[in-house]
């Protein structure tokens, strides 16, 4: 990823000008060719996963009030409000966690496709748009989940109450409603703080999914390196000359 974000901001005022950055990439109409189209319809499956996931950290509402009503109120009632309050957010959590997973399990497939074989970047940006889309797809969705998550501290706040609960016992060893019990595991919850601990954990996965890649295709690495930055310098001079 190092000389990825070298190569983006490199010094090269006349880099968008050259021949090999005159692409105009068609995402309105871009559509897998047959040899594509098995990666493309993975990839689709988890980006129409990810139009949920982000409208569900777009509206996350924390349990807030109902925490601090616990802490200063330690009763039964108090913490059964607060644990009812809480437990369908840490359920939208680990939606979005798990989501990212799916997201690090697809990337590298992608990129195979993207950055593999004889093509030069060029070629693979003119030839597979259709998953160039997708990639680009991925990207936003990243970044704007990451922008939501950023601007909302009680996720985090919501969390660590959850694991507090969880590990005192108490309310959360007597005789709960089906589907109100805890429910996720002691390695997937350490998994999870260090996820949302993340000030931008979207971004970080795609990173650590990329990197993997690269040092699992060291063949690869420089046809990596240039397709992607090609891609950006692409977008950047349809930009700058719509």
């Amino acid at each position: 990823m190092g000389k990825l974000l070298s190569l983006l901001s490199r010094d090269d005022s006349n880099c968008c000008s050259s021949p090999r950055y005159d692409i105009f990439l068609d995402f309105e109409n871009a559509a897998p060719t047959d040899t594509e189209r098995d990666v493309y319809e993975e990839v689709q499956r988890v980006l129409l996963d990810s139009e949920r996931i982000l409208e569900e950290i777009q509206c996350y509402k924390g349990a807030g009030k109902e925490i601090r009503e616990a802490i200063a109120d330690p009763s039964r009632i108090s913490q059964e409000r607060a644990w009812r309050a809480v437990k369908p957010l840490v359920d939208k959590l680990l939606r979005c966690y798990n989501h990212s997973l799916e997201l690090q399990r697809v990337v590298p497939r992608l990129l195979g496709s993207l950055v593999g074989g004889a093509m030069s970047p060029t070629q693979h940006l003119e030839q597979q748009q259709a998953l160039v889309k997708q990639f680009a797809e991925i990207l936003e969705f990243v970044l704007k989940f990451d922008e939501h998550k950023m601007k909302t501290p009680a996720i985090q706040n919501d969390f660590s109450y959850y694991r507090r609960s969880v590990s005192r016992g108490g309310l959360i060893n007597a005789d709960l409603p089906p589907g109100d019990e805890p429910h996720i595991s002691a390695d997937v919850a350490n998994r999870m703080s260090l996820f949302y601990a993340q000030a931008t954990p979207m971004l970080k996965v795609l990173s650590e999914a990329t990197s993997q890649f690269v040092n699992d295709n060291q063949q690869d690495l420089e046809n990596t390196t240039e397709t992607l930055s090609t891609m950006a310098k692409v977008c950047l001079r349809m930009l700058e000359n719509p």
